[in-house]
């Protein structure tokens, strides 16, 4: 949370964007994720201000909506509007980018979005489209994932048309896994796509985790 922290004060034209369009869904995604720590213990929640878990206290700044819930949370958050194109990023606090840069993103569909991504072909595309489609309001799904790297950087953008960066089996010392969930706001219609990232070094993997690696990471 400090790095999120000092990441929103020092660099905010790299890890939050909003579309003016957006503006209502990121309104609606502040406010459910303020109602939701109400109902957290560890949480504090206040008129104006929430305290964290790790008693600092956070002013709630309703013109920055998704700068303040980076702040409040550990999970980054992108939101996603239906066009007629099919579900744009339109917004999202992103603190902890792997391999990817926001600013690149913003404003595009989901087929742009994964365009470097080789296993994203028409046929996923079309399958990931028509679940964002089917999406119920304050429907929850969720995936994780695995990716290796040599080292533990949390902020990790990488701009499209540059070399991979990921590293190879042999040479990874840290596996980074993200637990992604969906949800549809119900007045926007937006789907919000969380993110929550967590670097372990490899060599505290139990033996079965490690035996996974091969069959887990892309």
């Amino acid at each position: 949370m400090q790095l999120r922290d000092h990441l929103i004060s020092s660099r905010p034209e790299e890890v939050r964007a909003l579309l003016p369009r957006a503006r209502a869904a990121a309104n609606e995604c502040f406010e459910t994720v303020i109602e939701a720590l109400k109902h957290d213990e560890g949480y504090i929640v206040e008129k104006g201000a929430v305290t964290r878990p790790d008693g600092v206290r956070v002013t709630l700044d309703l013109d920055e909506p998704l700068c303040t819930l980076g702040r409040l949370i550990q999970a980054d958050l992108c939101l996603m509007e239906p066009e007629k194109n099919g579900h744009v990023l339109t917004g999202a606090i992103l603190c902890f980018p792997a391999h990817w840069t926001l600013a690149e993103k913003l404003g595009r569909p989901l087929s742009a979005i994964h365009s470097p991504v080789a296993e994203y072909d028409d046929n996923l595309e079309k399958r990931v489209q028509r679940l964002f489609d089917g999406m119920k309001a304050e429907t929850l799904l969720w995936r994780s994932n695995a990716i290796l790297y040599e080292d533990a950087q949390l902020f990790a953008p990488k701009s499209e048309g540059t070399p991979d960066i990921s590293a190879s089996l042999d040479a990874a010392r840290y596996v980074r896994s993200e637990r992604q969930v969906l949800r549809k706001l119900p007045e926007s219609g937006a789907v919000v796509f969380s993110i929550h990232t967590i670097m372990v070094a490899i060599r505290n993997l139990g033996e079965d985790a490690r035996r996974a690696l091969p069959r887990l990471v892309r």
